[in-house]
């Protein structure tokens, strides 16, 4: 079991390996984050958006290990864009997941996912006041660290200019064949400590000749390789599934990607797309219409 850490601006202690929840049904989703940790995983990331949250919640609640050994966080969803909305959203988050605090809570998008590839509008106004709610509730020991996630370079300098608290960490879409490497260096350079989710692009590294060619230099699976180039280069990394044994195998990471194979595999050809999985707009899709709940977009 990979165990690594990495340290936030505020001094809190992370697990760089963590199991995501995205796509996990509620009622599945205790059973999976019991699994995890059984395992040895001990950062469990959800977000109100991914409508498992309760679920989750029971999970940690239930897997044994005491509360102060485990990481949780969730995300604002990124329809909120005002302090009363965002602020009460938090609130409602610990009552659904039964829990005291949450380790860190972040802004899941600087855009409504109706507007993600679509709109010009950066919400300036309404992250900085869905910022001023995560300031008070970390200020009122609700969180332990706060953060952002799909932030551009240009998102992070507007909500700078007024964040009494600076932003922690940035989770962004990164794997093999789409690194966001100024990204990254901008973040790193700025005491920002970056988050990759979808570190097996949803599946589609799956399917690369050449990351298959580079995983098979190595003697690991695919996900293996790819969850490693992750964590190399920085980011705290959050395969996700449900599946006992993908866990398992994807947190047996203990080797090292030469710093050559780094580059390569930082220059791998472009993925050209998601698949099946498009139309999200993480992946560059366009949504006619979302509630902010799974299986409620119109694409």
């Amino acid at each position: 079991m990979f165990k690594e850490t990495i340290t936030l601006s505020n001094g809190v202690i992370v697990p760089m390996l963590a199991l995501g929840t995205w796509l996990i049904d509620d009622d599945k989703a205790a059973e999976a984050v019991r699994a995890a940790v059984s395992i040895g995983y001990r950062h469990v990331d959800t977000a109100q958006a991914y409508a498992n949250e309760r679920g989750v919640g029971e999970g940690i609640r239930t897997c044994g290990i005491p509360r102060n050994q485990l990481f949780v966080t969730s995300k604002v969803a990124a329809e909120h864009k005002t302090y009363e909305t965002a602020a009460a959203s938090i609130d409602e988050t610990l009552r659904q997941m039964g829990l005291d605090y949450l380790d860190m809570m972040i802004i899941h998008s600087p855009q409504p996912w109706v507007e993600v590839n679509q709109s010009e509008n950066r919400y300036i106004e309404g992250n900085r006041a869905a910022w001023r709610a995560l300031e008070d509730a970390y200020r009122a020991g609700k969180l332990r660290a706060i953060g952002i996630s799909n932030f551009l370079e240009g998102d992070i300098d507007s909500l700078w200019e007024t964040a009494e608290i600076k932003p922690m960490v940035n989770q962004v879409l990164c794997h093999i064949s789409n690194t966001p490497l100024a990204l990254i260096e901008y973040c790193q350079n700025k005491g920002i400590v970056m988050e990759a989710y979808s570190p097996v692009a949803h599946g589609e590294a799956m399917k690369n000749p050449a990351i298959r060619a580079m995983a098979e230099k190595y003697d690991v699976s695919i996900p293996q390789l790819c969850i490693r180039y992750d964590l190399q280069l920085g980011m705290i990394t959050l395969p996700k599934t449900a599946n006992p044994a993908h866990m398992k195998s994807n947190s047996e990471v203990d080797f090292t990607i030469s710093a050559e194979d780094m580059e390569t595999l930082k220059h791998i050809e472009r993925i050209r797309d998601y698949g099946d999985s498009s139309f999200f707009p993480v992946f560059g899709g366009k949504l006619k219409g979302y509630s902010g709940k799974p299986g409620t977009e119109e694409i």
